[in-house]
Formats: C-alpha cells, sequence, structure tokens
C-alpha cells in the first residue's frame, strides 16, 4: 500500500499548547501544499486572535462543544456537527470558552508546517513580536 498514510484515532504529529492539543491528521507536506487537516482539541478559555489569511481557505467543523467564529460584521456560534468556510481576506477571530474538539481543514495552506516552527521556538523567541510576525506571515496568517 504504497504513498498512504494511515493515522489511529488519537495519533499523529501532535503539538500540545496552553489552549489547544493539535493532531495532524493529514499534512501539507503529503498533498505539495495543497490540504492539511488538523483534529484540535480546544482548552477552556481557548482564544484564536483576530487574523486573516490572503491564500488559504480555513473550514472548520465542530465535533464537540461549541465555539464562537467572530467577524467584522457578524458572530456565530458553531455548535457540534456545524461546520463553517472562512475563505482568504476574510478577518475572523475564535473563542472557545468551555472547550471542545473540532477538525480544521486547511485549503493552500501549511497550517501543520506553523505548528511544527512554533513547537521549537523557546519561551524567550515567543517574547519576539518581529520574529513571531514573521513566521505567521510564511504561513499566510496577518494579524
Amino acid at each position: 500500500m504504497a504513498n498512504i498514510n494511515y493515522i489511529k484515532n488519537g495519533t499523529g504529529e501532535n503539538y500540545n499548547y496552553s489552549q489547544d492539543h493539535c493532531y495532524i491528521k493529514v499534512s501539507s507536506r503529503d498533498t505539495n501544499g495543497k490540504l492539511c487537516i488538523i483534529e484540535d482539541t480546544l482548552k477552556p478559555g481557548f482564544h484564536l486572535a483576530r487574523h486573516h489569511h490572503k491564500i488559504m481557505t480555513e473550514v472548520f467543523y465542530m465535533l464537540e462543544g461549541e465555539m464562537e467564529l467572530i467577524f467584522d460584521d457578524e458572530t456565530i456560534l458553531l455548535r457540534e456537527g456545524d461546520t463553517i468556510t472562512v475563505p482568504p481576506n476574510v478577518w475572523h477571530e475564535a473563542l472557545c470558552k468551555d472547550g471542545g474538539k473540532m477538525l480544521t481543514i486547511f485549503k493552500d495552506g501549511k497550517f501543520d508546517l506553523f505548528l511544527e516552527t512554533l513547537s521549537k521556538l523557546s519561551n524567550e523567541d515567543f517574547q519576539n513580536i518581529d520574529l513571531i510576525k514573521s513566521i505567521s506571515e510564511k504561513y499566510d496568517i496577518y494579524e
């Protein structure tokens, strides 16, 4: 079964951050940068700061719990089974007060490589605003 990538439940490259625990289910490396899928366990109080992408399309599918997606002119409460597609150039922010679980699908994005890069940074690196901005923009994340 050449070229088949089988990721079992609870496995995959993973990054456990203070606000969430991400499992890479489909890496952008395996799709020539066209697709990345991440299973994301959101910890209570999760907050994704307002940002947008110039190229990447982001699809959120809620598996468990609820998450607010805040846009410039509307706030949408995603519940279990809900899906929302955020196209490029749409500013958005996310809040998950009680925690939850979702799949995030990135079309034309390498968010898994962004997470990998962040995982190699020191606490001091995270204090360097210019460094974090340059890494974010390298992976099509603009605040």
